[in-house]
Order: structure tokens, then C-alpha cells, then sequence
């Protein structure tokens, strides 16, 4: 299922073969983390445990460049009751039935469940956990392909001598997604190409070495050890051991996200770069009307029974508030945190329009923090969205947005949503922050190799790279992509709302990225060794955000 910014874990493996009530803020005394290029690099490989947990790991005791959540639980939060927050999740949708998620929802007690009446009459029936404004469309196209094939009749054919100078901003958009289409397909339908000779080497190597070594799951020391002197067997053995020593993962693994990624850019094609679908018909709106508002339904986990479609807004909500010490699952970063979902990112890239009222939607209906962990590098009603941010920053509401996944300098490549035009660098509100996503490794791999970065347009960072969390069916699994990044630090923000509820949005986002962790060291950018940068040049902040630290910040603010 393709989610923007989110992607499979294949580019390792791919590379290597190819080459409750309020109460009065808790009074703080503990000092701020600091000076923390002195620490020592962490030697040994995390365990299966430390992965589960790294995000909350602190980097003084652990060496694991987490956000120190268990840390701020322990020295700082302790028995202090906080204030409800509501965080809506504009996503995919959520699992609302999902073990750890179930007591941590948003009910709107104002709505009575099931009687086909606008209640509290705020335009939508029977919203009781949220709004699903896709209603029962899964599969969508990407935002360029959309435009392609509207101005395609249109344009198809005629150069920019030939068109009016009304039509010419029309024209060069046009140009622009013919372009971004064409060069997609080829790529995705050589990669679809690459990859099926690729599980085909590798599927013939792997049965001739379990053949010879008598077992499927063989380690690195006993394909070492394999006496292998006569062609193809020693070959084979070249083949995966240079795998397994790159990758670090067993054969049927990187046979396993072979498979992935074949199904990923299958997919691709099959959908999100398929002119003939019309994902959006069933919704049965004008997606271009904004005033069209009388659609979508309350069925927040949308409407496939398999759940698959809603598997990253259940994994965002976790990493935000799955229920803390109930002794299953996980534990989300917020305590004191309410789950508004609000449904309206496609298998494919969101409208416009649904954005904008999503927005709007949590925050009418008591969202103090929205997480945004999606984004488009083509839109057509941007402004519709622009208006949104801003009403949020009228009713005092924080956006925490992820960055996007494609290694970019988002100083240079406009990104939506986003809190600046293509013609102003200044932001158009003060209550937006953008997330790029780190890796669990603390030196020069501390960037995940997938994030993108900016001095300007990026705010901050946090863990985003191999981040267990919910998944349907009461399910747990390991995601990966700023998608993740961006609710690690909704739930700092939903934490700070929580003790000190007087703090505004801007103040907020302010404190994020004051009491962040600075780093000074170089760190390799977008997995090339050869393109380093200063970490603190990645962001406007140049920090790690650290609940610890945001914690003992915001009691100074507040006072």
C-alpha cells in the first residue's frame, strides 16, 4: 500500500546486491541535557528490545539519540496529573478498535452514536471518533498524474508559442506533471524490471547454497565456511556474502523485501500512475469545490475489513498515544492524550480540499495538536490549505508536519503542505513544524538516509527510522519515514499542552526547537558517504527535539 511519505525498507538491501483533569504545571528543577558532542559513540549493535524502544531512549544514559521520554517520565512527570489534550491524526485512518489505541480515543459526547442526526450540528453526522472525508475510496492517483490527465486534451500537442497568455500558468503546470509523469513511469517500470532479475539471482543463489549447507537459514560464518571452488556455486557464495555483510539480514529476509519491492512498484503502476483510474468517483464530490462539503462518512477505518488501507494512521496514533504501562503493546510518547482521526489520506496523494477541511474539521472540534504526516510535491488549490494553517493559528492550534522521504533540500523544492509560498520565503503563520527524521545510529549516520532536510523549511528532528508502533488488528510493526519523525513530536507537543495549558501554539513549536539537543558534528546526507553536511545546517533549529529538555523549558515560559 503506498502512503505518501511513506516507504518500504528496500533501498539497503537493493543497494548491496546491486553493488484527565488540569492541575497546576509540575514544578521543575532538573538541569537540561547538554554538550552532547562529547558523548561516546555507541560500539554495539542495539538488541531486539532497544529497537522497540529507541525513540525514548535518552542519549546521555543509553548512547541511542532517542528523545529521553522515559527519562522525562521518571525524573520529571512522575505522579503529576496533566490536563486532556486532543490530538487529531489526519491520516490514512485509524484502527479504533486496536487493543493499545481503544482507551486513548476522541468521542465526541456531543453527537449520539448511530441515530443519523447532526446532533451537535457541526455539519457532520454522526462523527463520534472523527470524520472520514475519503468515504470509501482507498486507491488514488498521484497529484501530477491527476493533472496530466485533465490538461492533457487540453494541451496534448502545443508548445507554448501556440497557447494565450491566459492560459500560460495553466500551460507550464501541465508541462511540468507531463514531465514528472513520464520520467516516474520509465523509473518505476525499470524498477519493477530490476528487481525481478534481481529475486531471480538471488532465489537461484540461495537454493544452490541451502542445497549445499542443508538448511535455509544459514549465518554468515557457516556461508564462510562453505567450501565452494567450482562455478556458479562460487559465485553464489560471493553474491551473499557480500549481502549479509552489507545488509546485515539473512537471505529469506532481503528475499522477502525483494518481494516488497516488487509489489511496491507494481503497485505504483498499477495505481498511482494509472491513468484510467478514477479513484475519487465513488466519493461522488467535486473535489475542485471547496463549498461541495456534503460527503465522507463516520466510518473512520474506512472500508476495506482487512484494515490494510488504515496501517499508517494506526501506527502514527500509536507513536503518539498508544496507552502507556497497560502492560501490552507499546507505549506512546503522550499520557493525557485524546485521538481525534480524521481520515483523508488516499493510497495515493491527498486532495487539496480534503486537507483543508480536515484541518479545519479537528480544529472546530477541540484539537489542540494535529499531526500531518503526509505531503505532495504537486498542488492545485494550495491556497485552500494555506487558509487552513492559518485558521489553526487563529484558534491556537500547533501542526506538526513530516518533512517527506525523498533525501530533498526543502529549501530548494517546494513541499505541501507547508507554511510558505513559492514566491514569499516567510512563513504565513507561526504554529507549523516540520520534522525530518533521524536514524537510531549516533555519528555520522544520525540522519535517516531517506529524510529530507532544509535550514529553512525543516524545523527539527526526531527519531524516524525503524520505529516500532501499532498496526490493525492488534498487530505491532517496525515503519520507517518522517511519518514517523512528525508524531514523535506531536506527542512532545501534546505533552507540553497537557502540564502547561496556558503555553500557546507558537510558544510551543518555540520551545520544541530551543530545548532540542544541538549537534555540531557532519552527517552524511541522503545515505551518500560522499555528501556530508553540518547537522546543524539541516534544520532551522539544528537540534534533536528531547521531551526531557521541552519539559524543563516550557515550566520557565510558563512562570
Amino acid at each position: 500500500m503506498r502512503i505518501p511519505f511513506y516507504k518500504p525498507l528496500l533501498a539497503a538491501t537493493s543497494a548491496a546486491i546491486l553493488a484527565s483533569c488540569g492541575s497546576s504545571a509540575p514544578a521543575i528543577v532538573s538541569t537540561p541535557i547538554a554538550n552532547i558532542d562529547t558523548i561516546p559513540l555507541k560500539i554495539t549493535a542495539l538488541t531486539d528490545a532497544q529497537f522497540k524502544n529507541w525513540p525514548e531512549a535518552d542519549l546521555v544514559y543509553d548512547t541511542i539519540p532517542g528523545m529521553s521520554v522515559n527519562r522525562a517520565y521518571s525524573e520529571i512527570i512522575k505522579d503529576q496529573k496533566g490536563k486532556k489534550v486532543i490530538v487529531g491524526v489526519i491520516d490514512s485512518g485509524t484502527d479504533i478498535e486496536h487493543e493499545d489505541l481503544k482507551n486513548v480515543l476522541w468521542t465526541n459526547e456531543d453527537e449520539i452514536p448511530g441515530n443519523g442526526i447532526d446532533d451537535d450540528n457541526n455539519g457532520y453526522i454522526d462523527d463520534v471518533h472523527g470524520w472520514n472525508f475519503l468515504g470509501d475510496a482507498v486507491d488514488e492517483n498521484l497529484e501530477y498524474v491527476r493533472i496530466y490527465r485533465e490538461l492533457k486534451p487540453k494541451y496534448e500537442g502545443k508548445s507554448a508559442s501556440t497557447v494565450s497568455e491566459a492560459n500560460r500558468e495553466e500551460f507550464i503546470l501541465y508541462k511540468e506533471a507531463e514531465q514528472e509523469y513520464r520520467k516516474e513511469l520509465n523509473e518505476t517500470q525499470q524498477n519493477v524490471s530490476q528487481y525481478e532479475q534481481i529475486k531471480s539471482q538471488l532465489v537461484a543463489a540461495h537454493q544452490a547454497v541451502s542445497s549445499q549447507l542443508g538448511k535455509e537459514d544459514y549465518t554468515i560464518e557457516e556461508l564462510r565456511a562453505m567450501q565452494a571452488t567450482a562455478q556458479p556455486l562460487s559465485q553464489y557464495k560471493a553474491m551473499l556474502l557480500q549481502i549479509q555483510q552489507n545488509v546485515n539480514e539473512n537471505i529469506p529476509k532481503a528475499i522477502e523485501e525483494l518481494d516488497g519491492a516488487i509489489d511496491y512498484y507494481s503497485e505504483m503502476l498499477e495505481i498511482n500512475l494509472n491513468l484510467e483510474l478514477n479513484g475519487r468517483e465513488i466519493v461522488g464530490d467535486n473535489p475542485d469545490d471547496l463549498n461541495d462539503r456534503n460527503y465522507g462518512n463516520n466510518n473512520v477505518m474506512g472500508p476495506e475489513a482487512d484494515k490494510e488501507n488504515i496501517k499508517h494512521g494506526t501506527h502514527v496514533s500509536g507513536i503518539i498515544a498508544a496507552q502507556r504501562n497497560n502492560g501490552i503493546g507499546m507505549d506512546g510518547v503522550a499520557q493525557n492524550v485524546e485521538i481525534m482521526t480524521v481520515r483523508a489520506v488516499p493510497n495515493g496523494d491527498e486532495y487539496d480540499k480534503d486537507i483543508a477541511l480536515a484541518i479545519r474539521y479537528a480544529v472546530d472540534n477541540g484539537a489542540k495538536v494535529i499531526n500531518t504526516s503526509f505531503g505532495k510535491y504537486f498542488s492545485t488549490h494550495p491556497d485552500w490549505v494555506r487558509d487552513a494553517i492559518k485558521y489553526a493559528a487563529e484558534k491556537d492550534v500547533l501542526i506538526v508536519n513530516a518533512a517527506g522521504n525523498e533525501s530533498l533540500n526543502l529549501d530548494e523544492k517546494m513541499v505541501y503542505p507547508n507554511d510558505q509560498t513559492p514566491d514569499n520565503p516567510l512563513e504565513i503563520s507561526d504554529n507549523f513544524l516540520t520534522v525530518g527524521a533521524l536514524n537510531y545510529d549516533y555519528g555520522s549516520k544520525l540522519v535517516a538516509d531517506f529524510s529530507n532536510y532544509g535550514k529553512k523549511n525543516v524545523d527539527v528532528f526526531a527519531p524516524g527510522n525503524k520505529i516500532w508502533s501499532t498496526t490493525p488488528n492488534n498487530e505491532y510493526e517496525y515503519l520507517q519515514g518522517t511519518s514517523m519523525a512528525s508524531p514523535e513530536v506531536a506527542g512532545i507537543a501534546a505533552m507540553i499542552r497537557s502540564y502547561f495549558p496556558k503555553l500557546t501554539a507558537p510558544q510551543v513549536k518555540k520551545i520544541i526547537m530551543d530545548s532540542g539537543l544541538p549537534v555540531q558534528a557532519n552527517v552524511i546526507v541522503g545515505g551518500d558517504r560522499l555528501n556530508t553536511k553540518e547537522f546543524s545546517e539541516l534544520s532551522t533549529s539544528g537540534k534533536i527535539a528531547n521531551l526531557y529538555n521541552a519539559l524543563i523549558l516550557a515550566s520557565k515560559v510558563s512562570k
